[in-house]
């Protein structure tokens, strides 16, 4: 067991305990200290901490124990990537088509994950476990750009980004047929199919997930649009299944398009292509850009090009 850590509080204004030890622990996030005190890791003056809106005041004696770090369960696997950013907080990849992000049933091996903890020499627990950590996640067939966080204050930061809008995050698609106008905004709520469970659905809105996608035409071409997408929210198979909606599947989605593919890729046409973010540690945001992988561009300049009007 850990050497519980001792510390005194020697401000002289009061203070919340869990703000405290946030500042303390810098790699914990305040939902990890408001854990540790649940488990009963945190004592005031000899006494365990029971919340963590517990109020210190100058000379209190704070005892945390903290939890035993332990190697990841997962075992690292060499696998060369394409790093477009990486500094000792965060990792940006561009990810390319036919891997899974994150380990999951069937897919035990060969993932992101088992790679980044390969390459990375720096990572930090999260819960205790020494693992990266998924900031938001690509489907298999998915390219472009992915951002993992090395520590857990990193993913809060990142994901706080996620979840308030701040981190603009462009894809190309290339669909069939023409959207219903050249720049859209689609709300539809998405939820998991009731018919099957390995799709995801527009429902009504009170058993969906509030969804919004804004699109903008890149090209037309004589059977195809080449669009680039915003996600304004981060549902599973969001794209997929708002193309789709509007009668213009993603290109080669064995899933949510026609059965008969236009183009046979052997992946589905849809690339992460650019993210505005401000990774931890920075005060401004920067732009990060991943280029459209063969397979697609060269699909792109076999197209005939739409006939004007």
């Amino acid at each position: 067991m850990n050497k519980p850590f001792q510390i005194t509080y020697d401000g002289t204004d009061p203070i919340r305990l869990d703000r405290f030890l946030s500042a303390e622990f810098s790699d914990a996030s305040r939902s990890r200290i408001l854990q540790y005190i649940k488990e009963g890791r945190v004592s005031v003056n000899g006494k365990p901490a029971v919340k963590g809106g517990h109020w210190l005041s100058g000379g209190d004696r704070i005892e945390l124990t903290l939890p035993e770090e332990r190697p990841s369960a997962l075992v690292p696997e060499e696998r060369e990537l394409d790093i477009l950013y990486e500094d000792e907080n965060t990792i940006i990849l561009n990810k390319p088509a036919g891997i899974v992000v994150h380990p999951s049933f069937g897919h035990e091996s060969g993932t992101i994950v088992h790679a980044v903890l390969a390459h990375c020499k720096d990572l930090q627990s999260f819960g205790g476990e020494i693992r990266p950590g998924v900031v938001h996640r690509l489907d298999r067939d998915t390219s472009g750009i992915l951002i993992l966080a090395k520590n857990e204050k990193s993913l809060i930061f990142l994901q706080s980004q996620f979840k308030s809008r701040e981190i603009d995050k462009r894809y190309l698609a290339l669909v069939d047929g023409r959207p219903p106008t050249p720049v859209g905004r689609i709300e539809a709520p998405i939820g998991r199919d009731p018919r099957r469970r390995q799709m995801m659905a527009i429902l009504p809105a009170d058993q969906g997930r509030a969804a919004v996608t804004e699109y903008f035409t890149k090209t037309e071409y004589r059977r195809h649009t080449l669009l680039e997408a915003r996600l304004l929210t981060g549902r599973t198979h969001q794209l997929r299944v708002h193309f789709a909606f509007l009668k213009c599947p993603i290109v080669a989605d064995n899933l949510y398009g026609y059965r008969k593919q236009s183009i046979p890729l052997g992946r589905h046409f849809l690339h992460a292509h650019k993210v505005k973010v401000t990774p931890p540690g920075q005060t401004q945001p920067s732009i990060f850009e991943a280029p459209l992988p063969d397979e697609l561009a060269n699909a792109l300049k076999e197209l005939e090009p739409a006939r004007p009007e």
